[in-house]
Protein backbone atom coordinates (compact mmCIF):
# COMPACT_ATOMS: atom_id res chain seq x y z
CA UNK A 1 0.00 0.00 0.00
CA UNK A 2 1.42 3.34 -0.97
CA UNK A 3 1.22 6.45 1.16
CA UNK A 4 -1.42 7.88 -1.17
CA UNK A 5 -3.74 4.92 -0.49
CA UNK A 6 -4.27 5.84 3.16
CA UNK A 7 -5.41 9.03 4.84
CA UNK A 8 -3.26 8.41 7.91
CA UNK A 9 0.38 8.93 8.67
CA UNK A 10 1.68 6.20 10.94
CA UNK A 11 2.28 6.03 13.78
CA UNK A 12 -0.72 8.02 15.03
CA UNK A 13 -3.18 8.09 17.91
CA UNK A 14 -6.35 6.41 16.65
CA UNK A 15 -9.68 6.29 18.52
CA UNK A 16 -11.86 3.21 18.11
CA UNK A 17 -15.46 3.22 19.35
CA UNK A 18 -17.14 -0.15 19.86
CA UNK A 19 -20.83 -0.50 20.67
CA UNK A 20 -22.76 -3.48 21.91
CA UNK A 21 -25.53 -4.54 24.26
CA UNK A 22 -24.83 -3.78 27.90
CA UNK A 23 -23.64 -7.01 29.48
CA UNK A 24 -21.13 -8.13 32.06
CA UNK A 25 -17.71 -8.61 30.51
CA UNK A 26 -18.33 -6.55 27.36
CA UNK A 27 -15.74 -3.85 28.09
CA UNK A 28 -13.20 -6.43 29.25
CA UNK A 29 -13.66 -8.44 26.04
CA UNK A 30 -13.05 -5.32 23.95
CA UNK A 31 -9.95 -4.37 25.96
CA UNK A 32 -8.53 -7.89 25.47
CA UNK A 33 -8.97 -7.71 21.70
CA UNK A 34 -7.54 -4.19 21.47
CA UNK A 35 -4.56 -5.12 23.66
CA UNK A 36 -3.78 -8.08 21.42
CA UNK A 37 -3.43 -5.78 18.40
CA UNK A 38 -1.90 -2.81 20.25
CA UNK A 39 0.26 -4.23 23.05
CA UNK A 40 1.15 -0.76 24.37
CA UNK A 41 -2.55 0.14 24.82
CA UNK A 42 -3.32 1.44 28.33
CA UNK A 43 -6.64 -0.01 29.50
CA UNK A 44 -6.91 2.76 32.10
CA UNK A 45 -7.68 5.19 29.26
CA UNK A 46 -10.86 3.38 28.15
CA UNK A 47 -13.97 5.56 28.08
CA UNK A 48 -17.36 3.92 28.54
CA UNK A 49 -20.76 5.47 27.93
CA UNK A 50 -24.11 3.77 28.38
CA UNK A 51 -26.99 4.63 26.04
CA UNK A 52 -29.77 6.81 27.41
CA UNK A 53 -31.92 3.78 28.24
CA UNK A 54 -28.93 1.74 29.37
CA UNK A 55 -29.43 -1.07 26.86
CA UNK A 56 -26.20 -0.41 24.98
CA UNK A 57 -22.65 0.45 25.97
CA UNK A 58 -20.08 2.38 23.96
CA UNK A 59 -16.42 1.63 24.66
CA UNK A 60 -13.82 4.01 23.23
CA UNK A 61 -10.15 3.02 23.08
CA UNK A 62 -7.38 5.23 21.73
CA UNK A 63 -4.44 3.21 20.42
CA UNK A 64 -1.11 4.15 18.93
CA UNK A 65 -1.69 2.81 15.42
CA UNK A 66 1.43 1.74 13.59
CA UNK A 67 0.06 0.53 10.25
CA UNK A 68 -3.02 0.03 8.11
CA UNK A 69 -2.73 -3.79 8.36
CA UNK A 70 -2.76 -3.45 12.16
CA UNK A 71 -6.00 -1.42 12.04
CA UNK A 72 -7.57 -3.78 9.49
CA UNK A 73 -6.83 -6.83 11.67
CA UNK A 74 -8.20 -5.08 14.75
CA UNK A 75 -11.42 -4.05 12.98
CA UNK A 76 -11.87 -7.57 11.58
CA UNK A 77 -11.58 -9.15 15.03
CA UNK A 78 -13.81 -6.59 16.71
CA UNK A 79 -16.57 -6.81 14.08
CA UNK A 80 -16.54 -10.62 14.21
CA UNK A 81 -17.12 -10.70 17.99
CA UNK A 82 -20.71 -11.81 18.68
CA UNK A 83 -21.34 -9.09 21.30
CA UNK A 84 -20.25 -6.22 19.04
CA UNK A 85 -22.94 -4.35 17.09
CA UNK A 86 -20.94 -1.43 15.62
CA UNK A 87 -17.28 -0.44 15.32
CA UNK A 88 -16.42 3.14 14.36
Amino acid sequence: MTKQETLFEFPCDFPIKVMGATREGFAQAIVEIVSKHAPDFDAATVEMRPSRAGHYLSVTCVIRATSRPQLDALYRELTSHPWVKIVL
